[in-house]
């Protein structure tokens, strides 16, 4: 049975876009739905003109309100019915109870080589620390940060002229090859860590 995917974005949606492409032919998934928190971002466009029903809510009338954003954004994934939700450059951090309800469903990818530099400015964190690697990671969402199992990593050499812009340039092409093998293996069920070079 096919598994539907919605895909949660902030921004341009670039790794979105690599995920909706990749879910044709026989691939055991396909996009049922693209949603943000910024109703401008770049990304919705992207997705609508790719034939994928889109949302946003806007988190910004719910300062304070964590509660009130995620009943909204629930209410919108529950009706599409999901059966794995991608965070993809998806920029609001989830309450323990929004990442239970999904939870064993929800991947993200974070750029950098989890368990290093949870959270914000990985590339310049790796920098800072001298690492001769860096890259990004597929993992499931838990409740704690840039937490849950490891599903797939992929890595890049740091160079010695690297800055943190064309270290995630480069990180960024890694994404977008990680995180589709990561969705179609996790669909047919697998997930024990896949290693991309």
């Amino acid at each position: 049975m096919t598994k539907k995917v919605a895909i949660l974005i902030s921004g341009g949606g670039s790794n979105m876009v690599k995920l909706v492409e990749s879910m044709v032919g026989d691939h055991p998934a396909r996009p049922v739905l693209v949603g943000s928190n910024d109703p401008q971002a770049g990304g919705l466009k992207k997705a609508a003109e790719m034939g994928v029903p889109t949302f946003a809510v806007d988190h910004r009338p719910f300062k304070g309100d964590r509660e009130g954003f995620e009943a909204e954004l629930n209410a919108k994934l529950e009706a599409a019915d999901p059966d794995i939700i991608c965070l993809a450059g998806f920029m609001r951090v989830l309450t323990e109870s929004f990442v239970r309800k999904w939870e064993g469903r929800m991947l993200n990818i974070h750029p950098s080589l989890l368990p290093k530099y949870k959270g914000l400015h990985t590339h310049q964190r790796a920098l800072e620390a001298g690492d001769k690697e860096a890259g990004c990671t597929v993992h499931m969402v838990t409740p704690a940060l840039d937490d849950g199992p490891i599903l797939g990593q992929a890595r890049v050499p740091v160079q010695p002229d690297d800055t943190p812009e064309t270290l995630a340039a480069r990180v960024l092409v890694q994404e977008h090859r990680l995180y589709p093998a990561v969705l179609e293996r996790f669909a047919q069920g697998k997930t024990d860590p896949v290693y991309l070079d």
